[in-house]
């Protein structure tokens, strides 16, 4: 091959965004007023790919951590559409337990790949875009008079997902209850003992509540056990499932799985964690971090495959800097546009991108 032939033809781009959420948002373990994201931009062949890493700390993972993981990417895993597998593969091997990072890198792939076949992500995958969920709307833990203005706030939405997990959970609930007397979903993140689990799920099961997430730490899979024989309420795995390996563990002791792109590395592994789950009998959830709509849209993608949606990142922060899938009463409606169908808007982040433009890194 000449020496030309080897020369990178893709320019990656990366930004660090801030996040700014409208409300404190507060689980378990966490508060948190901004949350940051790495927006990543690959020209490829004339074509523009995007992608987002929005890291979570409890895996371990920073903005930082993920820009730097993503810079050292070679620009030429980008170049050739014929090597899609093969090139998330070495990036999977480059990045290791950097999985908002690679899920980025695939988002990219996917992107360029729906552009150059001129297709959205859903029909490239053979999938019907009126068959996507309706996602829930999270309320964040806080002060009961907060909790029941969110609520309100949230009106639009026909179910809501609550986040519990500390000692004021009944006055959360209390709160909700009057607000609205909506279905909703409970996630605990990790935030009760068993004892606490038991009773808690009890008073639960009459307060129309659809499922609960994660009500243990990620490692009780014994507690866990006990718990899905004490409530009729369906459990479901959030920190406890990162890959299609967790699965076989987790069948029979969650009823279904929250799979989230940042966690276990893209729209590939998401795919692969889906076919898992359902070869084992459990229901899916699709959700997701704080995110902007780059990483929001490329979900919802592949919502149609699944039970629930809880892809609200986007709708959590005041400045998203892209636009990509809306929803209609709730209702995920995906963009047409080929690849993921996400644009960045005019603001700090496109220009920053603009600004760090550079041309193709040596190999």
């Amino acid at each position: 091959m000449p020496p030309s032939d080897r020369i990178p033809r893709s320019v990656l781009v990366l930004a660090r965004a801030r996040l700014e959420l409208a409300h404190t948002f507060r689980i378990a373990r966490s508060a948190d007023d901004f949350r940051e994201t790495i927006i990543v931009r690959v020209e490829s062949g004339g074509l523009e790919g995007l992608g987002e890493a929005a890291p979570s700390p409890r895996y371990g993972q920073s903005a930082a951590s993920a820009e730097s993981a993503l810079a050292s990417l070679p620009a030429l895993l980008f170049d050739d559409p014929e090597r899609f597998d093969e090139a998330l593969d070495a990036a999977a091997e480059i990045l290791g337990a950097e999985k908002a990072a690679l899920a980025a890198f695939d988002m990219v792939l996917h992107d360029l790949r729906g552009k150059r076949l001129g297709a959205p992500l859903h029909r490239i995958l053979g999938l019907d875009a009126s068959r996507a969920p309706v996602t829930s709307f999270t309320i964040g833990i806080d002060e009961p008079a907060v909790v029941e203005a969110k609520v309100r706030e949230a009106e639009g939405f026909p179910v809501l997902k609550i986040k519990m997990g500390l000692e004021n959970d009944r006055e959360i609930l209390d709160a909700v209850r009057r607000a609205t007397a909506r279905p909703i979903r409970v996630d605990a993140n990790e935030g009760w003992t068993r004892e606490e689990a038991v009773e808690k799920l009890h008073w639960l099961e009459g307060e129309n509540v659809e499922l609960v997430e994660q009500p243990l730490p990620a490692g009780d899979l014994e507690g866990m056990r006990t718990l899905a024989g004490c409530t009729s309420i369906p459990l479901f795995a959030d920190e406890s499932v990162r890959s299609a390996d967790d699965i076989p563990a987790l069948a029979g002791v969650f009823r279904g799985i929250n799979v989230k792109l940042m966690k276990c590395g893209g729209v590939r592994e998401a795919l692969r964690l889906i076919r898992a789950a359902r070869e084992h009998g459990m229901k899916i959830m699709l959700g997701c971090m704080i995110e902007s709509s780059v990483g929001i849209t490329a979900a919802a993608q592949i919502s149609p495959l699944v039970d629930y949606a809880d892809l609200d990142g986007n709708l959590l922060i005041r400045n998203d800097p892209a636009a990509g899938v809306t929803h209609e009463a709730g209702k995920l409606v995906l963009p047409p546009g080929p690849g993921l169908g996400v644009a960045l808007r005019e603001g700090a982040v496109l220009d920053a991108l603009r600004a760090h433009a550079r041309g193709p890194r040596p190999e």
